[in-house]
């Protein structure tokens, strides 16, 4: 599995992304690494924090470096924000340095697993609910330009999610595998 890319977890709050990226990770044995997780391990504050202290943009600014940052790294798996794709340069440094895979989830499962988590800003308000439609709405075309994969999460086991992402990987990566095996023997 080492000829697969680094591997970048795309998505809303609640697709998986931290569960599945730690799975995937260990299958094919890569480091691990959450880039809202390190934001937080670097400014020595919380996202909420942040946001109060800063304002999205001050947080969007600090992802934008970490992402630049992240991605240069070989043989990672990294899960990004779910916001991590408003910005082009963003979406353009992704794509670049990996493959992008896009964990798509329905707005009900966003609600299911996101209803306790007091660490997301966005969604500290009296209709969460309506605030995650709104954001898939705009945010769903950005993560499917940005995506090499469309991966659903929905009613599956993380495990489940794992092994197709890696299938799935292989053969999307079988093209540049060969192609390098063809370079190198000359």
């Amino acid at each position: 599995m080492r000829s697969l890319p680094n591997l970048f977890l795309v998505g809303p709050m609640g697709a998986g992304k931290s569960t599945i990226g730690r799975l995937l990770a260990a299958e094919l044995q890569r480091d691990f690494l959450d880039s809202d997780h390190q934001i937080e391990a670097r400014c020595g504050a919380n996202i909420p924090w942040i946001f109060d202290v800063e304002g999205e943009s001050g947080f969007r600014d600090r992802e934008t470096s970490m992402l630049d940052e992240l991605s240069r790294r070989h043989d990672i798996v990294m899960a990004t924000g779910g916001g991590a794709i408003m910005r082009k340069a963003n979406r353009a440094l992704l794509r670049e340095r990996g493959t992008v895979v896009y964990l798509a989830t329905t707005v009900e499962q966003q609600i299911r697993r996101t209803a306790r988590d007091r660490n997301r800003p966005l969604l500290q308000n009296a209709n969460p609910e309506q605030v995650l439609r709104d954001l898939f709405a705009i945010r769903d075309p950005l993560y499917r330009e940005t995506a090499d994969l469309v991966i659903r999460t929905d009613r599956r086991s993380p495990r489940s999610v794992v092994a197709d992402i890696v299938r799935r990987a292989a053969r999307l990566n079988e093209p540049l595998a060969a192609k390098a095996t063809l370079y190198h023997s000359r």
